[in-house]
């Protein structure tokens, strides 16, 4: 049995729209590796639950079939790090170890207690590139509506990563998103501060949807080296605004995995997004605003979230008239000389 089906309807959007508008090597920028044997039974989520609601779990050999199956034909590697839902020693051990077996790059998963030294040796010896953290382990004294970057990436880690040369993958906290003054100061006075960290801005900042954006690329524009990864992003204004900005050589194909094996069709309502979903297939979307079940006959056309995202990528590389080559760094490129070059930095070679 295969992990998940996959229907006419999705070999038809493969076959017709992506198969030849994607380069044959592809760099997944963003997705989570982990078992859930190894969760934190005490771990209680701060933010949304719907992500939840498509895999329990993502080892390696998963992910792997994931490709196979949305990809056909194609080489697909990933930059891999954990979930935030699961127990951080056990899963980071794993992902180093399925780091090393398969070649694919990974980022240890950091908490902000540890110290630079222990940083600095958890990278190292797990054969790590970077960090990726999150908002839910800032102070628990800070209301999450409140949490800063610097809250769970603090200065001292971001001290180290600059004299490394290392990776910090950021999933940029608050309400605002993208467009959060304070965000967006934050980001200003890291890449100040700490200019060779190679620093993602995640979900192009989780602007998921064209409100999110704000005036935030004024002041990002000052920092022409600044990435960002399009994961999980369906919105073709925000893709088409993040490459008017930023240029095809700054954004980075990702897509969140395990989240974009969902099905769904997503859509923008009264500033947010809503994911459309066929219906039964996810148990409880009644309770989530986020998502929204269809009836049979509409979810006859609603294909996988990654070939959603990939839809927007195409559409707004249109409108901006951007070329093969250019979809070739978006997919490929850019991520393979971000990762080697914070492998040479870090390691030598």
């Amino acid at each position: 049995m295969p992990l998940f089906e996959v229907n006419d309807y999705d070999r038809k959007v493969w076959e017709e729209e992506l198969k030849d508008f994607l380069p044959q090597k592809i760099i997944d920028v963003h997705t989570h590796v982990y078992k859930k044997e190894y969760f934190d039974p005490n771990f209680k989520k701060k933010v949304i639950r719907w992500p939840s609601l498509v895999a329990s779990e993502d080892p390696i050999e998963d992910l792997q079939e994931t490709y196979h199956l949305l990809f056909p034909g194609k080489d697909v590697k990933a930059l891999m790090f954990i979930s935030g839902r699961t127990g951080k020693l056990q899963n980071n051990a794993y992902l180093s170890r399925v780091s090393k077996e398969t070649g694919w790059p990974a980022l240890y998963y950091s908490n902000p207690t540890q110290s630079a030294d222990e940083i600095e040796t958890m990278i190292r010896d797990g054969g790590f590139l970077g960090l990726k953290s999150y908002l839910s382990l800032a102070p628990s004294y800070i209301p999450t509506k409140e949490v800063r970057i610097l809250d769970f990436f603090p200065k001292h880690q971001l001290q180290r990563l600059n004299e490394m040369g290392a990776i910090c993958m950021c999933h940029v906290p608050r309400d605002g998103r993208l467009k959060d003054p304070v965000n967006v100061a934050q980001i200003a006075e890291i890449k100040e501060e700490f200019p060779n960290v190679r620093f993602i801005v995640a979900h192009i900042g989780r602007a998921y949807v064209s409100s999110d954006i704000g005036d935030a690329f004024e002041t990002l524009d000052k920092y022409p080296d600044l990435m960002y990864d399009f994961s999980a992003n369906c919105s073709e204004y925000v893709i088409t605004e993040a490459l008017r900005h930023a240029g095809p050589k700054h954004l980075m194909f990702g897509t969140d995995m395990p989240i974009l094996r969902m099905r769904t069709h997503r859509i923008e309502e009264n500033g947010t997004y809503i994911n459309l979903v066929p219906p039964g297939l996810y148990g409880g979307a009644e309770k989530d605003p986020h998502l929204r079940e269809v009836s049979e006959e509409e979810a006859k056309k609603i294909t996988f979230f990654a070939y959603e995202e990939l839809l927007s990528l195409k559409r707004a590389c249109k409108t901006l008239g951007l070329t093969s080559a250019d979809v070739e760094d978006l997919m490929y490129n850019n991520a393979n000389n971000l990762i080697e070059g914070a492998r040479k930095s870090i390691y030598g070679f």
